[in-house]
């Protein structure tokens, strides 16, 4: 009887990990394309990545100090993952005012508005682009070519490869005879053209993802049906017309595709808890990608497609139920 009895509430079960582990992972994992990025745009890339950085830490000390009064949470570094990010989805010669925008849409809109981290709808840093793309499209598609550590004297400034390709179908012309009429391999046509900062470099990215899964901070079953849902798609289309319609290898390894199916339809907050939730998110991001690209007047539709399936989430929540513990 001389023993007392301790009663807690639940959680009981605590891992050893904590949101600013988390990030500090995913902060690692996007060191690589972070690096390619500057090694091909040079001191351009470098500094659109210490201003978006700098200016989501900053606008998010500023409302939590000043307009929530309560203690700062740059500290568990999201809002650095959040300018990371952002910084991904800027061209190199992104004004410094257009970032400082980008911030505060990303960071005071989309996160701050909602109650802070874990509470938004969502992804900032997605919410952030489309918003700088539809206000500032002449700033946010302009792919001049700026010297990097790294030479490219075959680059061509001015669209990406889907914008490319997108305009050479409207004009009348084909696939083929755009890469015949300008002496291009699909290989050289993937390298040659504009790009992001976080679109230079598939296998950076998909290398950080990698460590990603082996540090068990994401899963893989949501890339994994964005990437088999395009596959399948974009498949279908180029068997049935080659000749307007992008084959799987092209449509997985140009635009946002690996940025956004590894690091940003995964984020925590935005994305289905249970499997079966995630893997429909999933799908419905891939389908909504490749008709966007098919058929819409953008030529990439990443962000489009997990802002819009941002919104489901909520319902494969309620739909989809992980097992409870204990239960059969």
């Amino acid at each position: 009887m001389g023993k007392s009895l301790l009663v807690s509430p639940s959680p009981h079960l605590h891992a050893n990990v904590s949101t600013t582990s988390l990030m500090r992972d995913v902060i690692i994992a996007l060191v690589p394309a972070s690096i390619v990025s500057v090694l091909f745009y040079g001191w351009a890339a470098l500094l659109v990545f210490a201003l978006s950085i700098v200016s989501c830490v900053l606008v998010e000390w500023v409302i939590t100090k000043y307009l929530m009064k309560k203690p700062s949470t740059v500290g568990d570094l999201s809002a650095v993952v959040t300018g990371l990010l952002l910084a991904m989805n800027l061209p190199a010669t992104t004004p410094w005012w257009i970032i400082l925008i980008g911030a505060i849409v990303a960071i005071g809109v989309a996160k701050m508005s909602f109650g802070g981290l874990g509470q938004n709808i969502f992804n900032p840093a997605i919410t952030a682009r489309v918003f700088l793309l539809i206000s500032f499209p002449s700033y946010m598609t302009n792919w001049t070519a700026t010297q990097g550590f790294i030479s490219r004297p075959d680059a061509v400034s001015g669209a990406t490869p889907l914008g490319v390709i997108k305009e050479a179908i409207g004009s009348g012309s084909t696939i083929p005879e755009y890469l015949a009429a300008n002496n291009l391999t699909s290989v050289t046509f993937l390298q040659d053209m504009g790009a992001s900062l976080g679109e230079l470099s598939s296998i950076a990215l998909l290398l950080g993802f990698v460590y990603l899964l082996v540090r068990k901070v994401v899963k893989a079953w949501i890339p994994v049906s964005i990437f088999a849902t395009v596959i399948l798609i974009s498949g279908i289309f180029s068997l049935i017309n080659p000749d307007i319609y992008t084959g799987p290898v092209f449509n997985i390894f140009t635009g946002g595709m690996v940025l956004g199916a590894c690091f940003m339809a995964t984020d925590y907050v935005t994305s289905p808890m249970s499997t079966l939730g995630g893997i429909i998110y999933g799908v419905g991001i891939g389908v909504i990608v490749m008709m966007i690209r098919y058929f819409g007047s953008y030529p990439e539709g990443m962000s489009f497609a997990i802002l819009i399936m941002n919104c489901v989430v909520p319902l494969l929540n309620i739909w989809f139920h992980q097992k409870k513990y204990g239960r059969k």
